[in-house]
């Protein structure tokens, strides 16, 4: 999945069209469209991370599913990711970095367990 893909995604999530994104962020139209063939500026990058509460990171597949995942531990990821959307500690919501490190915890955890659940013959 490339930038493109993630950021289609987000917006199918969110129930906006990328021309409707480039409105509210005040990008120019068929910008984030260009993506596909071209790195975006880094502030470009950081707006599009901002308003759907990603890392750059996420947006650029630098935290790629391991090879050997399947589609459904995908799935199961994913759901386990959506159900921990209204994050707070002490009755305060906790800030898009506080929840991204939440998130990037889980992930890491979710892997290293299905990593050692196949190596015991587990199946999911």
């Amino acid at each position: 999945m490339n930038l493109l893909d993630r950021i289609k995604e987000l917006a199918h999530k969110r129930g906006i069209s990328i021309t409707q994104l480039e409105e509210e962020l005040n990008i120019p139209k068929n910008t984030i469209y260009q993506w596909k063939n071209r790195t975006p500026s880094t502030k470009r990058l950081q707006l599009v991370a901002d308003y759907f509460n990603v890392t750059t990171d996420y947006l650029l597949g630098r935290n790629q599913v391991p090879d050997w995942a399947t589609k459904e531990e995908v799935v199961e990821l994913d759901k386990l990711l959506d159900s921990n959307v209204n994050m707070s500690y002490g009755g305060e919501t906790l800030t898009p970095e506080q929840i991204q490190r939440v998130k990037d915890i889980l992930i890491a955890t979710f892997w290293d367990i299905v990593k050692e659940d196949k190596e015991k013959g587990k199946k999911m």
